[in-house]
């Protein structure tokens, strides 16, 4: 029987429930409504008395390691994910559970990918009792359809970090997939056969759970240099035949667009920050991996030769469009927290300016700054925008949830948040009255641009008074949405929900900001 839950208008207006996976939840009280108390989190003491003094910590199998580490009923399991669709490793450490009559874990990916797909029958037989993470492909149906027994929980790259390290979420045993690793433990991502880029990701795991278990492919004798995660945090070592196939880190959205419409979207978006007078010497840019914002990248780069213009840094996801602007001397550094191609990964061992960076100093909202709101511009991506600028990253207006929210939340926070999205996706407008589910509010959402023109936020009256003589296509996002909806019939139908949740979006600080519900059969 599913659970019945009581819920709580939240400052944005959504209801959300009072308690998700049996933990109490504060609703979200605006973008900056939120101050943490107390003290961070730590992991159990530990002494090297019960670690072997020749630092050889290498164990049989996955499952001896998981028995190693205490695995028992109902405990949470991490997992990151930078092989992303080329995942090796957590279908096997799901299936030593099983083997061992596991059940009712957490499982607390920084993702889940279609890869993951063979973990259904997990869900359905117990061994996994809800997944705390982004999730794609069968997973994403399946939880779509109300049939997991718990919520899913979606935060972004920063707020698992925060998650983790406020102790909201207590991670068990983290397994942590490393492309190079030593028998300590120490182990790197930008190396090996099966070499992802960095293990940013992971890096939380392994400082706060109270088991690490690292599973490598590549067993390289002491030390391996340069160490991303260090075996002083390091409980077990599993060697397997192979841990990741990299060629699929290269997967999902991560490719160049061939439409004319976004090839244009993202032409204008480029001049749009060259009109805005953004692009200047020094200044610094996020583009995400989708298609329309790797296009944009590559406008931009031949707008800044020609107007002799250098950034200072560049933050990634790096894909080759980025390692080629790195090395033609368009940009001091690559600030990278995601490799996202395997030229990405190439110039993160070999150019001294491809930093790897982690979720703490780029995007944990519980800490002492981040660099987020350092960026001049970062430009993503979204599934649906509304009349007031509120954004959706993870279901599609017929509500399905399909896909996870990244950093795409954290870098909101940029000095000027750029949406380069095209009118309407398979005759459905992308541009609507509400948004489905509520990922992105609206005060943090500057400029959105289509095909069809570009609508301004009216709260940045600075950019509206920039780009007054510029030429471009400047409308308001009101009259965008009218003349989409005239050319594809009218408005079109809200999806169609049931009243119970599926699953709920937090916000950066960890409050609740969205209910995500079962779609009507």
């Amino acid at each position: 029987m599913k659970k019945k839950y009581e819920f709580v208008k939240n400052a944005a207006g959504r209801l959300v429930p009072t308690e998700v996976n049996g933990k109490a939840q504060i609703p979200f009280l605006g973008v900056h409504g939120h101050r943490p108390t107390g003290q961070k989190t730590a992991p159990p003491i530990s002494s090297c008395s019960d670690y072997p003094m020749d630092g050889n910590k290498v164990i049989d199998s996955i499952a001896e390691a998981l028995k190693l580490a205490g695995l028992k009923d109902g405990m949470t399991i991490s997992s990151h994910h930078h092989f992303r669709d080329g995942d090796l490793v957590m279908n096997q450490v799901f299936d030593a559970a099983a083997e061992l009559n596991i059940k009712g874990l957490t499982w607390f990916p920084s993702a889940a990918f279609p890869c993951h797909g063979p973990l259904v029958k997990y869900l359905d037989n117990g061994v996994i009792h809800h997944i705390e993470g982004s999730l794609n492909g069968p997973l994403g149906k399946y939880v779509s359809e109300g049939k997991m027994d718990g919520l899913a929980v979606l935060r972004s790259h920063g707020g698992r970090w925060q998650a983790i390290q406020d102790g909201e979420v207590h991670i068990d045993i983290a397994v942590i997939a490393a492309p190079t690793a030593d028998m300590m433990g120490n182990a790197t991502g930008d190396r090996g056969p099966s070499a992802c880029g960095l293990l940013g990701f992971g890096l939380a795991d392994s400082l706060y759970a109270d088991k690490v278990i690292i599973v490598t492919d590549n067993l390289v004798p002491f030390p391996c240099i340069p160490w991303q995660i260090q075996g002083q945090n390091v409980d077990y070592v599993v060697v397997l035949d192979k841990v990741g196939d990299p060629e699929k880190i290269v997967s999902g959205t991560t490719q160049l667009t061939k439409s004319p419409d976004r090839l244009h979207i993202a032409e204008l978006t480029a001049k749009f920050v060259r009109a805005a007078g953004i692009m200047q010497n020094g200044f610094s840019f996020q583009a995400g991996a989708g298609g329309t914002s790797l296009a944009f990248a590559i406008y931009l780069k031949e707008m800044m030769k020609e107007a002799d213009v250098k950034a200072r840094f560049v933050r990634g996801g790096s894909t080759k469009y980025l390692v080629e602007m790195l090395e033609d001397g368009l940009t001091d550094f690559i600030l990278d927290g995601q490799t996202f191609d395997l030229e990405g990964v190439r110039s993160m061992r070999e150019n001294p300016g491809h930093i790897n960076t982690s979720p703490f100093t780029s995007y944990n909202w519980h800490g002492k700054g981040n660099f987020a709101s350092m960026l001049d511009v970062a430009v993503l991506g979204a599934t649906e925008v509304d009349v007031n600028f509120n954004a959706n990253v993870v279901t599609h207006s017929d509500g399905q949830m399909l896909h996870g929210i990244g950093g795409w939340q954290n870098c909101l926070f940029s000095k000027c948040t750029i949406l380069p999205i095209p009118a309407f996706r398979g005759r459905i407008p992308v541009i609507v009255d509400a948004v489905t589910t509520l990922v992105g509010p609206g005060e943090l959402i500057d400029v959105v641009i289509t095909e069809r023109g570009i609508a301004i936020n009216p709260l940045r009256q600075d950019l509206i008074q920039a780009t007054l003589d510029s030429g471009l296509p400047i409308r308001p996002i009101e009259e965008i949405k009218d003349e989409i909806d005239d050319l594809l019939g009218g408005i079109p139908q809200k999806p169609k929900l049931t009243d119970e949740p599926i699953g709920v979006v937090k916000w950066v600080d960890g409050t609740l900001l969205d209910t995500i519900y079962k779609l009507k059969q």
